[in-house]
């Protein structure tokens, strides 16, 4: 992937003002650097050498020189490093806003392959290094090529063939740069892999910590960290390795240089080409000469590690969501919630089987429609299509009539309302999490979603009622409770049409019986689609559909099809005689 140059630059464009500034605070921290020896060479060959009786004033006067610049300096490096690293840092905090923004975009089909861990990597890990190259790499790249261009022009005025000689060693430190810069940015690479990796293990394993002690796995789990573990101590082994070989090889060619200006510099002073203030000036003139190519060498892993984190950005900023509003998308308005599938096809991977094949459906407004079948017949992806989460490979899914991918995206998915078997509830408290359903919503309409879910009295139950924090995904309420919670949010949001995906199907008895009825209460005057796994719970429903590998079965009310004694009536008796 080519280094995006042009994008890299326009993070700078809010702080532009800002960052010049630091730039030429970079400068002058430059310039007051590389005027210190022509000081010093002003008092050792020019004052010194002449009449010492007159040189007392001339020797104040440089060495107030030194100190104005010393402050000069100190301040203008101060304010370089504490705003230069504020204008890296708002460039994070913009670029990280912008990849969470981007990442609320992307489709299920996204998530379904990408680990939590490692997008979690992306928009921490990476982001902080592209920060720090933000800062220094411009700044330095500038303070010390303005440092290198100005020492080897002092040195040039100098003594031309020494000037010449020394510039004979660069070329190799350039070609060195370029290979290792390369087997370093492969490195590189490797361990953010590496790093993510342990990032998605982690998140895996403390995400399942219950399940994981409930079987006591957790040397299973220490083992699998381990070897991640491992994996990215190979990676930062190989690193090191191109490291020590890069800074070696350079650090052994600045003591040819030194060699080389001591000996040919005292050769030009035994010649009388050359007096002892003019070696010494050019000794430290060409540290200074040296020292920026020592620096960038330096730099080149958090250049690397920068360059390597904005291209893993850029590249996740590119993934298109594969679900997204089409340029003519409408506003819902006035729904009924007449729902239709017609000859829909859907597969999520392009090699496998279609879960759906040509399938054809259609859910009155206002009907109550349950769907059942065995497990992998597509029940909950059907479900899926109807808000989104994923396209259909062919047909159509309608609302109203209108085809779901021509309808703007919000719109439609605040018209569907979605009660999983699986609540996913927010760290928080209970009133954050049910006002989810409506961000705007008062109080108020938060305890009259919760009397309706049937979830106020054990909400008022708890130690500080509506403000009790319930933990992580919900971890201090029952199953039952939890799902109350999920339904007074639905509540909230008031949609016209209903999925509930196997929504009772992991309670007990009894929470099962308070779970149903706060369904019935939402359901009531809606349309509704019910994905169920007891079939016990759909006896009412205005028709049943069974969904087969093989498209649908049959349909009909529950007594018709246990008359028939079809594919329904046969699902019926199995789950009786498991029940018995």
């Amino acid at each position: 992937m080519r280094f995006p140059i042009k994008r890299f630059f326009s993070y700078y464009k809010p702080y532009l003002p800002l960052f010049m500034a630091v730039l030429a605070c970079a400068l002058a921290v430059s310039a007051a650097t590389l005027a210190y020896p022509l000081l010093v060479r002003y008092v050792t060959k020019d004052v010194l050498t002449g009449d010492l009786s007159a040189a007392l004033p001339r020797v104040y006067f440089a060495g107030g020189l030194m100190l104005a610049l010393a402050l000069l300096q100190n301040a203008a490096n101060y304010f370089a490093d504490y705003k230069g690293h504020e204008v890296g840092a708002r460039m994070e905090r913009d670029m990280r806003g912008e990849l969470f923004a981007h990442l609320q975009t992307l489709s299920f089909g996204f998530y379904d392959k990408e680990k939590t861990g490692k997008l979690m990597s992306r928009i921490t890990n990476d982001l902080l290094l592209v920060s720090e190259l933000y800062h220094h790499g411009p700044e330095d790249y500038v303070k010390y090529a303005a440092r290198f261009i100005g020492a080897f022009a002092i040195l040039f005025a100098i003594d031309m063939r020494l000037t010449i000689a020394v510039f004979c060693f660069l070329p190799v430190m350039g070609v060195l740069s370029l290979y290792f810069n390369k087997r370093l940015n492969a490195a590189m690479n490797r361990n953010k892999d590496r790093i993510g990796d342990i990032n998605a293990q982690v998140e895996d394993s403390l995400g399942g910590i219950r399940v994981v002690q409930s079987f006591a796995n957790e040397a299973v789990e220490t083992g699998k960290f381990n070897r991640e573990n491992d994996r990215f101590l190979a990676s930062r082994k190989h690193t090191y390795k191109a490291e020590a070989l890069f800074y070696n090889s350079f650090e052994t060619i600045i003591q040819l240089i030194s060699v080389t200006v001591i000996v040919f510099g005292s050769a030009s002073i035994v010649r009388g080409e050359l007096d002892l203030a003019d070696l010494i000036t050019f000794l430290l003139y060409v540290g200074f000469m040296v020292e920026p190519i020592q620096q960038l060498t330096h730099m080149s892993t958090q250049l690397q590690e920068g360059v390597t984190g904005f291209q893993r950005f850029v590249e996740l900023m590119n993934v298109e969501p594969a679900v997204a509003n089409a340029p003519d998308a409408r506003m819902l308005a006035d729904i009924r919630g007449d729902v239709e599938f017609r000859r829909v096809t859907f597969r999520y991977e392009p090699r496998l089987k279609p879960v759906l094949a040509g399938l054809s459906l259609r859910v009155r407004p206002g009907e109550f429609v349950a769907l059942v079948g065995p497990s992998g017949a597509g029940k909950t992806t059907l479900c899926s299509l109807i808000p989104r989460f994923y396209d259909v490979e062919s047909g159509e899914v309608l609302l109203d009539g209108t085809d779901v991918r021509r309808l703007e995206l919000t719109s439609l998915r605040s018209s569907v309302g979605v009660v999983q078997q699986d609540v996913y509830l927010f760290a928080g408290t209970v009133m954050e999490n049910i006002r989810y359903g409506k961000p705007d919503a008062g109080d108020d309409e938060i305890v009259a979603a919760a009397k309706r879910a049937n979830a106020h009295d054990f909400i008022m139950s708890l130690p500080d009622g509506y403000g009790s924090e319930i933990g992580q995904r919900g971890v201090k309420l029952s199953g039952g409770q939890k799902q109350r919670l999920s339904i007074a949010r639905v509540f909230l949001k008031n949609p016209p049409v209903l999925i509930f995906d196997e929504a009772t199907s992991a309670l007990d008895n009894e929470s099962e019986s308070i779970v149903k009825d706060s369904l019935e209460k939402l359901a009531k005057g809606r349309t509704t689609i019910v994905i169920a796994h007891r079939l016990s719970t759909i006896r009412g429903a205005d028709r049943i559909v069974v969904l087969t590998e093989d498209g649908i079965a049959e349909e009909g009310r529950h007594d018709a099809l246990l008359k028939r004694d079809g594919a329904y009536a046969q699902l019926y008796a199995k789950q009786f005689e498991y029940q018995s």
